[in-house]
């Protein structure tokens, strides 16, 4: 290969990966899934370069790859289940009648994203993107048909024209506003809606998940349950069992979940919301990875411990170490 060929590559490639970052924001909400979502995005990149001299520009570069991707994610839609949350699936569980159950497949599961591979670095373009990647919202967005799906994400998430997602879908503007008209329907009837773009952590959110992460790694359950919404939840993918209540999840804490006690944990964000690496003691000294614990607050009270207990597949797609030793710096990154 000459050095003109590698520079043009070079320049081939970075006119593509630019988008990236946006791209697998864009397939994470249609998908769920943030190692589909990477899969989606790599596909796109494929297919885009292997096309690129045969594009004419008729549109944008950007508008051209969100084509490509949207057509990668609705074939990897067809045919599949609708990824859910706990709270999708059941009823809560009271403590004294809990029953852990086996483990469902990964597919069920709405799976947690690190910011760092969705978030855009202008802080108010931040802000407006957090609350379009949070559980809940990425959840409700898998109720909705595919196509419809990927109107909604278009049209009120990135702010597209009417027209510019008629052109991108290969229909009309009065099927695309039909398709988003029900698209909303169907979201607001879930009770979640995307909401106001999401302020940085206030002084006062620093204080409670501070205050979080030292009453459970000293593992006093009456100073962590004083920081609970009356109607907290704790739910443990990639199990279906969840409990809502401050008094169940102490108890469950202090019962089935006492192997907890002595845990250290590692500051994260996912979804746009604080999260920690939890590391459980490990038989043979140390500490192993536990959980991906997303938490969710509001009104100065926690009001989700989101556990995602498959770490062999999310720590190292957060970047979070496969074991920590004795003693280990916990509050870096809130």
């Amino acid at each position: 290969m000459s050095s003109e060929t590698a520079t043009q590559d070079r320049a081939r490639t970075d006119q593509l990966e630019q988008y990236r970052k946006e791209l697998t924001g864009y397939c994470y909400r249609m998908l769920g899934s943030a190692f589909e979502a990477e899969d989606a995005v790599q596909e796109t990149m494929v297919r885009a370069w292997r096309s690129l001299d045969r594009f004419e520009g008729r549109s944008s570069i950007r508008s051209w790859l969100y084509r490509i991707a949207t057509n990668v994610c609705l074939t990897m839609l067809s045919g599949s289940g609708k990824r859910a949350r706990p709270m999708d699936m059941t009823a809560s569980s009271r403590t004294s009648e809990a029953v852990l159950g086996p483990p469902l497949a990964e597919s069920a599961w709405v799976e947690p994203m690190p910011d760092s591979r969705t978030m855009p670095e202008d802080p108010a373009e931040r802000a407006e993107a957090r609350e379009s990647v949070r559980l809940a919202f990425v959840a409700a967005l898998q109720h909705l048909a595919p196509k419809q799906r990927a109107v909604l994400i278009l049209r009120e998430v990135l702010s597209w024209r009417a027209s510019e997602v008629a052109e991108l879908l290969g229909t009309t503007v009065a099927s695309v506003n039909s398709a988003l008209q029900r698209a909303r329907a169907t979201l607001a009837a879930t009770g979640v809606t995307e909401s106001d773009p999401t302020a940085p952590l206030s002084d006062e959110h620093k204080t409670l998940l501070s205050r979080y992460l030292a009453a459970f790694e000293s593992y006093d359950m009456e100073a962590l349950t004083s920081l609970l919404a009356e109607d907290a939840t704790l739910s443990m993918p990639p199990y279906a069992l969840w409990m809502r209540g401050a008094s169940d999840i102490r108890d469950w804490m202090l019962g089935e979940g006492k192997d907890c006690r002595g845990s250290r944990l590692i500051a994260t964000w996912a979804n746009g919301s604080p999260a920690f690496g939890q590391y459980r003691p490990a038989p043979d000294g140390g500490h192993e990875p536990w959980a991906l614990q997303i938490i969710e607050f509001s009104d100065g009270r926690i009001t989700g411990i989101n556990s995602f207990l498959d770490t062999a597949r999310l720590f190292p797609l957060f970047g979070l170490p496969d074991r920590l030793p004795e003693s280990q710096p916990a509050e870096e990154g809130l």
